[in-house]
């Protein structure tokens, strides 16, 4: 039911949507963020399928593409607790995850915890700051914890790490380590906007928008993480994910040998499970109770391209992670499922 804002003639008040309805949530989740970010529906679509994992997410764009408007909206649209850390060379760990300070009134040490302790922390170019700050988010990346004098400290749950940065930009920006790249779930490349979609976002700087309204807590996105765990995968889509993973460590065994000298490394198994774990949210996202084979090639690229290790060769070839991934894409056969059984006595049977 719609109701109008006194206080705001003409203003609807989208009524908040029930948790057992994922798809309703996401659509009320999406209304309210595009009340202020024009287009990139692929990007807000992979932000959803990240954070109803708990997966972190990596966007790359050239500046001036709303990667931190974006972030700064959807965590007021979910509520819960936002921090953000702008990344730069002077940048130390303590200044993420906290240290302990002395107090000379009692001979005491007293921990002051950083701003990694929030349910959302936006890492704003998260590339400007070197490894020794990069290290720091290892742990709780990975853990969901941080250890400060021998203590650990968890962070609040939900606990996801959005960051950004700005591929065109060399001068003081660092490589993000193999180890930290790999604990993103999605890496996502922003393209620009169409001319249609650029006019719209320079008439909305013409005057104020109306701020985005809280559409959930972190209750309520923990609630529907718990629901992706209700959706079925048949047994073939993990070996579809799987088989796909494999095939970017071994391309000459897959029929591409002309790529095999170009990767030196393959994607890790966290490419496997990202790609099940992504493709579930997927499915609950557009209303199915089971994953598709589909859903997990839509989701490749994002999952797949910041975690191969091309060779130099492939730089000056102009051979891109990207184009590695079509091509086993092409390569890897996907199962072909009879929806009419998937999940037969599972409770997940599909419908026609």
């Amino acid at each position: 039911m719609t109701q109008t804002d006194p206080t705001e003639p003409g203003r609807d008040l989208r009524a908040v949507p029930d948790n057992d309805d994922p798809r309703a949530v996401a659509e009320a989740i999406l209304f309210e963020v595009r009340r202020v970010i024009v287009g990139q529906d692929a990007m807000l679509e992979r932000i959803l399928v990240g954070l109803l994992c708990g997966g972190h997410i990596l966007l790359e764009g050239v500046p001036g593409l709303a990667k931190t408007l974006t972030i700064k909206t959807l965590a007021e649209v979910l509520g819960g607790s936002f921090k953000r850390v702008q990344f730069t060379p002077d940048l130390m760990p303590s200044d993420l995850v906290g240290t302990r300070i002395y107090r000379p009134s009692d001979g005491s040490f007293q921990t002051e915890l950083g701003p990694v302790f929030a349910n959302f922390l936006l890492a704003d170019e998260i590339n400007r700051a070197p490894a020794k700050v990069q290290s720091a988010l290892l742990e709780v990346m990975e853990e969901r914890q941080v250890t400060i004098g021998g203590v650990t400290h968890d962070v609040p749950a939900p606990f996801i790490v959005l960051a950004t940065e700005n591929p065109i930009e060399a001068e003081g920006t660092y490589p993000l380590p193999e180890a930290q790249v790999d604990r993103f779930m999605l890496k996502v490349v922003l393209g620009y906007p169409s001319a249609t979609e650029e006019a719209q976002i320079v008439a909305r700087s013409l005057r104020p928008g109306l701020p985005p309204r809280e559409i959930l807590d972190a209750d309520g996105l923990a609630a529907i993480q718990r629901r992706v765990e209700d959706v079925y995968v048949d047994p073939r889509i993990i070996s579809y994910a799987v088989g796909l993973v494999e095939a970017t460590r071994r391309l000459e065994y897959w029929g591409a040998p002309e790529l095999a000298s170009y990767v030196s490394y393959g994607a890790s198994p966290r490419g496997s499970i990202n790609l099940v774990a992504g493709a579930r949210a997927l499915a609950l996202l557009r209303g199915r109770r089971y994953a598709l084979p589909s859903d997990v090639a839509e989701l490749a690229p994002d999952v797949l391209r910041h975690r191969l290790v091309l060779s130099y060769a492939a730089l000056t070839d102009g051979i891109t992670p990207d184009s590695v991934v079509e091509r086993v894409l092409g390569l890897v056969p996907a199962p072909q499922l009879d929806l009419a059984g998937v999940g037969a006595g599972t409770g997940h049977e599909a419908t026609a």
